[in-house]
């Protein structure tokens, strides 16, 4: 039993020395997507929504992923429609083309990495979350290419191991996260065995990520808490209310949110 319970340490446990400096993003509320509000013309992942970030005293929690010509685009979906409108893929348009496609029917457009980091010039703390609905850890590299000679405080962070630890061979300077959740409550990986290893962070063992970005209704889990004993920082998503900010007060070093101005919230 010992010997069980140090090999499940070991799997699970954290970056553990060489630790890079946190310091920036410990207890910082990082606006999801931007301090966006898609209803009123400011929408999510946009320029404009990192700005009111910035202004409303925020850290930015943007999404990247790779245009079909390999440029780094800061958008959530796999898919157009629900932002923009047009069919199809992120990774079926040329950067120029999506540089062009209006965003919930403003005049606000999607950015380039490049762009995004421009705007924000170190002036809040960004969370870049490697999006990988396509496996491909170009998105990586691609991603690096511009945030390596970024001057301000980021990180990086990503649902899949493999971004994740392209990150600890290629740039493991960088501070990386890894995000996950209880996926056995999710009806779609209910009964994977690879989806249940990733709730218990197993996939730690390649990755040893500084932080870990849990969902945080599921902020009871045994791995969780471990890693916290071991030394990793935690951020909590997605907080959209709050009834769910007052629930976790306290609970996390870092709260990443929408949909609400969590600064109001005693």
């Amino acid at each position: 039993m010992l010997v069980l319970t140090g090999l499940f340490l070991f799997l699970i446990a954290p970056r553990m020395t060489a630790k890079p400096d946190m310091s920036a993003f410990k207890g910082v509320k990082f606006a999801h997507r931007g301090y966006f509000d898609n209803l009123n013309s400011i929408p999510e992942n946009s320029l404009e929504s990192f700005e009111k970030a910035i202004e409303n005293g925020y850290g930015i929690e943007l999404d990247v992923q790779l245009s079909s010509d390999g440029v780094a685009m800061v958008f959530h979906d796999a898919d157009l429609e629900r932002m923009t409108g047009y069919t199809g893929k992120v990774w079926e348009y040329t950067a120029e083309e999506l540089g062009k496609m209006k965003l919930l029917g403003t005049d606000r457009t999607i950015p380039t990495l490049a762009q995004a980091m421009e705007l924000i010039s170190g002036r809040t703390p960004v969370i870049v979350e490697h999006k990988m609905d396509r496996v491909d850890t170009a998105v990586c590299e691609k991603s690096y290419e511009i945030l390596a000679d970024y001057t301000g405080d980021w990180c990086m962070k990503s649902f899949d191991p493999r971004a994740v630890m392209w990150y600890r061979q290629n740039a493991p300077q960088v501070i990386r996260g890894q995000l996950a959740q209880e996926y056995w409550k999710v009806e779609k990986y209910k009964g994977s065995p690879l989806y249940t290893a990733l709730s218990f962070l197993v996939s730690n063992v390649v990755t040893r990520p500084d932080f870990i970005s849990y969902k945080y209704t599921d902020s009871d889990n045994i791995s969780l808490k471990l890693c916290k004993i071991m030394g990793a920082d935690i951020a909590c998503w997605t907080l959209r209310s709050e009834q769910d900010y007052s629930q976790v007060k306290g609970q996390f070093d870092m709260y990443i949110f929408d949909s609400f101005d969590i600064n109001t919230v005693e």
